[in-house]
C-alpha cells in the first residue's frame, strides 16, 4: 500500500511515529505528514522529542519550549524543552516534601540530592518521556505525529514503560500488604491516613499515566510506526535489527519509507563517474530493501534539490509522499 492508502485503510490510527537512525529525514517526514493530514481537515499536532531535530527550522518559526504553536489551520507543532520539565519536576518534588512532612523549607541535604539526581543523564529522558505522556493522554487533537529520537533512545522510551510498570506493580503490591498492617495500627492509635497511603496513591497515579502512554504506543488499531531508511548497507542492517527489537516491545510497524533516492533517469545521462557509481550502488541497495522489507515499503522519496524548510517545500514533500508527486503510489 502507498502512504495515502495506508492512512485511508486505517482511519482509526491517530498516533503516527517516524523513527530511524539520526539524520535520515524523520523530522521532515513528520512535518510533511502533519501538513497533509491538516489539509484533509484534521486537527494535528506534530511534536519532536529529539533534541537534535528542529521543527523550528523546518517550519521557519520559533517553537522550542513554547508548547503547541499554531503553524496554519489545523496544524500545530511542539518541541519539548527537557530542561524546563526537569525544573518543574524538581519543584513538584519540593512541594510534595513540604506538604507531606509539613516543613517550612526543604532540608539542605535533600535539596542537594534533588540537584544531583536532576543532573543524571537519565533525568532528561525521563522528563521528555513524562512530557510525551502529558501530550498523548491529553486527547486534544485528531492526530499526533511523533518525531522520535534516534533508535537507541526510542527503544529506551519503549522499554521504560514496561520497566516502570513492573517496578510499580511490585512496589504497589508491597505497599498494599504493608498498608493492611498500618491500618490496624492506625486504628489502635486512632491516627488518620498514614503517610504511606500518600506514597501508594502517588505510585498508582504514576502507574496509570504510564499505562495510558504505553497502551497507546502498542495499540495496533490506533498507532502506526514507520521506519525511515536510505539505500545504504549499514542503514539497512541497522533498521533490520531495530525492527526486530521494536517487535519485542509489541510496537506495530506499519511500513518503511525510503529516503534520498537518486532519480533513475540520471543513469542515461552524461553524469560524473562518482554519480554513476552511486546510482549502481543505490540500485543494489534498493533491491535489497525490497527483498528485506517487501510490501511494507510504502514510499520512495527522491533526493530533493534543497532542504525541506518552509511550507512550500513541506507541501512539495507531502505531495510526493501522499500521491501528488514522484513517490511510489
Amino acid at each position: 500500500m502507498s502512504f495515502r492508502e495506508t492512512f485511508e485503510a486505517n482511519k482509526e490510527r491517530r498516533y503516527i511515529m517516524f523513527g530511524g537512525k539520526g539524520g535520515l529525514g524523520k523530522t521532515t517526514f513528520s512535518a510533511a505528514t502533519a501538513f497533509w493530514l491538516a489539509q484533509q481537515g484534521h486537527k494535528v499536532l506534530v511534536f519532536s522529542v529529539d533534541p537534535q531535530a528542529s521543527l523550528s527550522d523546518i517550519f521557519q518559526k520559533d517553537i522550542f519550549g513554547k508548547g503547541a504553536v499554531k503553524i496554519m489551520d489545523n496544524l500545530y507543532a511542539q518541541e519539548i524543552d527537557a530542561d524546563s520539565h526537569i525544573k518543574n519536576y524538581q519543584n513538584e518534588i519540593r512541594k510534595k516534601i513540604l506538604d507531606m512532612y509539613g516543613l517550612a523549607e526543604v532540608p539542605e541535604e535533600i535539596e542537594h540530592y534533588i540537584q544531583a539526581a536532576s543532573a543524571e543523564p537519565a533525568m532528561e529522558e525521563s522528563a521528555i518521556f513524562d512530557a510525551v505522556v502529558d501530550i498523548v493522554v491529553g486527547g486534544d487533537y485528531d492526530y499526533y505525529i511523533y518525531d522520535l529520537v534516534p533508535l537507541g533512545h526510542a527503544l529506551y522510551y519503549l522499554s521504560m514503560a514496561k520497566v516502570y510498570d513492573e517496578w510499580i506493580n511490585r512496589i504497589t503490591k508491597l505497599r498494599e500488604e504493608m498498608r493492611q498492617h498500618e491500618v490496624m495500627v492506625a486504628r489502635i492509635k486512632r491516627q488518620k491516613t498514614t503517610e504511606e497511603d500518600l506514597v501508594l496513591n502517588e505510585l498508582l497515579y504514576i502507574k496509570n499515566r504510564i499505562n495510558q502512554s504505553s497502551g497507546i504506543l502498542t495499540d495496533r488499531e490506533k498507532t502506526a510506526f514507520f521506519f525511515v531508511v536510505v539505500p545504504e548497507e549499514m542503514i539497512i542492517l541497522d533498521t533490520q535489527k531495530a525492527a526486530g527489537l521494536f517487535a519485542k516491545f509489541d510496537v506495530p510497524i506499519a511500513g518503511y519509507v525510503v529516503n534520498r533516492v537518486l532519480p533513475a533517469e540520471l543513469a542515461g545521462k552524461d553524469i560524473p563517474p562518482y554519480l554513476q557509481n552511486r546510482l549502481k550502488m543505490q540500485g543494489r541497495y534498493l533491491e535489497e530493501i525490497d527483498k528485506t522489507f517487501g510490501k511494507q515499503v510504502v514510499s520512495r522519496v527522491p533526493e530533493l534539490e534543497r532542504d525541506v524548510t518552509g511550507l512550500e517545500m513541506i507541501e512539495k514533500l507531502a505531495g510526493i509522499m501522499y500521491g501528488n508527486g514522484n513517490g511510489r503510489h
